[in-house]
């Protein structure tokens, strides 16, 4: 699927989809009061949208 000049396959979504998952985490792990634990799923949705965003 092409939306602009970006080229978009369902592994593509899947892996943003990933990403959102990891950040539903991190906000979960933030009500329940753990934090660095918070922190680690913060980085590593960062490093999967960033990933995302290359593989573009």
């Amino acid at each position: 699927m092409d939306i602009g000049d970006l080229h978009l396959t369902y592994g593509n979504i899947a892996v943003f989809a990933i990403a959102v998952f990891l950040l539903a985490g991190v906000y979960s792990f933030i009500k329940q009061g753990i934090k660095v634990g918070a922190l680690i799923l913060l980085v590593l949705a960062g490093l999967v949208f960033a990933g995302g965003v290359m593989w573009l």
